[in-house]
């Protein structure tokens, strides 16, 4: 009899190009041993170059999805991606709040190719409904700097500035340094009370990060549904993006994330 998966649950969008968002979220949750299953929040045309459309789906369509996994599966753990809008911002941090779910909470608001993944009126909702809410928030250096309305632009702010978004919404944060120049990479996880955990790793070149963000919020929700401590669900995580960057697969003479690599 085979043995029984953890369910996690990814409410995010879908990336047409298959690096990013559910597609990404539920080929990580794959190798990290747990079983994925899908609220979305909106459907995009897109390839690794940028978005060309974005298909927002109702609050109350995003609820029914919701409403039937809550009902069959016991779900451990969650992660939130691109939601794209306050309305449905609002119906997911109602079901976190409903269900007691852990939520790692990836803000989304920003492409890597420019593109605008969140509505400038949704931030107020995000930051008041949603970020407070989770169990631990993942924004780069960018989404920062938005919430704290002013740049972080300096390798020696990395601790204090997951700091302070800690405090502010009273939960864990992993500030990700990655869009600092340089060859060393500081991703630094702060819980409310305790010191700053660093983890370092050297940048990876000639691999497409499309996709990045979304592989590693997905795979601490998988952790978590494991039942693993975030501090040790953030060290796995971290640790098997950066082997699935090690060991890419190629498309089109590109190399994008390998989501399938295992035994990390």
């Amino acid at each position: 009899m085979p043995s029984e998966l953890p369910v996690a649950l990814t409410i995010a969008t879908s990336d047409s190009g298959a690096g990013a968002g559910i597609q990404a979220d539920l080929l990580s949750f794959a190798a990290r041993g747990v079983y994925g299953v899908t609220a979305f929040a909106a459907l995009t045309a897109q390839n690794p170059d940028g978005v060309s459309a974005i298909e927002e789906l109702s609050p109350g369509f995003l609820q029914a999805q919701l409403d039937q996994l809550a009902a069959y599966f016991p779900i451990r753990a969650l992660k939130t991606g691109m939601l794209f809008s306050a309305p449905l911002i609002a119906v997911t941090a109602s079901f976190i709040e409903r269900e007691k779910i852990p939520a790692v909470v990836d803000p989304v608001m920003v492409a890597t190719s420019g593109a605008v993944l969140l509505k400038p009126e949704a931030i107020a909702t995000l930051e008041a409904e949603l970020l407070p809410r989770a169990a631990l928030i993942t924004p780069n250096l960018d989404e920062a700097a938005v919430l704290l309305g002013r740049p972080v632009s300096r390798s020696d702010e990395l601790a204090s500035t997951a700091a302070e978004l800690s405090a502010r919404y009273e939960t864990a944060v992993l500030l990700k340094g990655g869009h600092l120049s340089g060859g060393t990479l500081i991703d630094t996880l702060v819980r409310p009370g305790e010191a700053p955990l660093q983890l370092t790793s050297t940048r990876i070149e000639n691999v497409n990060t499309h996709g990045s963000g979304c592989t590693l919020s997905a795979a601490i929700a998988a952790e978590l549904a494991k039942g693993q401590p975030l501090p040790a669900a953030v060290r796995a995580a971290h640790a098997y993006l950066q082997a699935a960057m090690k060991q890419p697969v190629q498309v089109r003479g590109e190399r994008f994330i390998g989501h399938g690599v295992r035994n990390v």
